[in-house]
């Protein structure tokens, strides 16, 4: 198995410089991750120096509470596309699947699906440390109906990041017509390979070098 062609190659942090993004993407070409994921504000520098190579580039919408509002998100969304980004992670309206408020979850997903139409893929990151079972269940088949691509467990900036228990959970519940992408806290091989086995078909992480090379990490975050 390549896991390299796995993984989404991630640096999300606020401090995040120019090289260090650079780093990134060079280690992404080296490797043959799937993907970088960067914020968005950094998507035209990936582009950049991703130029020539079949690394693609995944941003971020809604990062990382998904409290805007859908118009926000559908014009990051749209935005960031247009500079780059081939994938597009959007935190789900945890506060309106909290209050149950499933239409207002749903046009939400929906607004980014339709501001990037056919020209990004979308996953939708439920936050699955903050969620019940139920509401894990509803997430995963509301971004199903809006027609999402995948559902993703954490931004790696909440309280906790993925589990093989949610990853099966989650693949049970949109079964074989979406993607599950497991991130947060991914940082080495064995847990890679466990995410994998249970129905990842994505990881992001920012221990990507560890992973590949069957190496730990001390890297503290996503």
């Amino acid at each position: 198995m390549d896991i390299a062609k796995f993984i989404d190659h991630t640096i999300l942090k606020p401090e995040t410089r120019k090289e260090d993004v650079i780093k990134v993407c060079n280690e992404a070409k080296e490797c043959g991750f799937y993907s970088v994921c960067v914020n968005p504000y950094y998507v035209p520098l990936a582009k950049k120096e991703l130029e020539g190579s079949d690394v693609k580039i995944t941003s971020v919408v809604g990062f990382p509470l998904g409290a805007t509002t859908k118009e926000v998100k559908a014009f990051e969304a749209k935005k960031a596309v247009k500079s780059g980004a081939d994938e597009i992670d959007m935190v789900i309206n945890i506060a309106a699947l909290k209050n149950r408020e499933y239409d207002i979850v749903k046009e939400d997903i929906k607004a980014v699906v339709d501001a990037i139409k056919d020209k990004a893929i979308l996953k939708v990151i439920i936050e699955t440390c903050l969620l019940t079972e139920e509401e894990k269940i509803k997430a995963c088949q509301i971004s199903k109906e809006a027609g999402a691509h995948f559902v993703k467990t954490s931004t790696g900036f909440s309280t906790g990041g993925a589990t093989v228990h949610d990853i099966k959970l989650m693949r049970d519940t949109v079964g074989t017509d979406m993607g599950v992408k497991a991130s947060g806290g991914i940082r080495d091989r064995d847990k890679a390979l466990q995410m994998i086995e249970a129905g990842a078909n994505r990881i992001g992480a920012s221990s990507s070098i560890a992973i590949v090379t069957g190496k730990g990490s001390n890297d503290s975050g996503y």
